[in-house]
C-alpha cells in the first residue's frame, strides 16, 4: 500500500471545508425564512414590509455564500 500524503488529501479537505461552510448560509436562510412567515402571521398588515426586508436578508445570506464559494476557488 501506497503512503498517503498531505498534498495528496488537500484537494478533498478543501471541498470537504467548502460543503461545511454552505451549512451557514443554509441555516441562515432557513432561519430568514420561518421568522417572516411568523411575523407575517402576527401582523399580516405589515407583511409588506417584512417581505421587503426578507428579501435584503436573502441578498446579504446569499453574497455571503458566494463570497465563500469565490474565496475557496481563490485559495485552490
Amino acid at each position: 500500500m501506497d503512503i498517503i500524503t498531505l498534498a495528496q488529501v488537500s484537494g478533498s479537505l478543501s471541498v470537504i471545508g467548502y460543503g461545511l461552510a454552505t451549512l451557514g448560509p443554509g441555516l441562515g436562510l432557513g432561519i430568514l425564512f420561518g421568522k417572516a412567515m411568523e411575523s407575517t402571521a402576527r401582523q399580516p398588515e405589515v407583511s409588506g414590509k417584512i417581505q421587503m426586508i426578507m428579501f435584503i436578508g436573502l441578498a446579504l445570506v446569499e453574497v455571503l455564500g458566494l463570497l465563500g464559494f469565490v474565496a475557496a476557488l481563490i485559495v485552490a
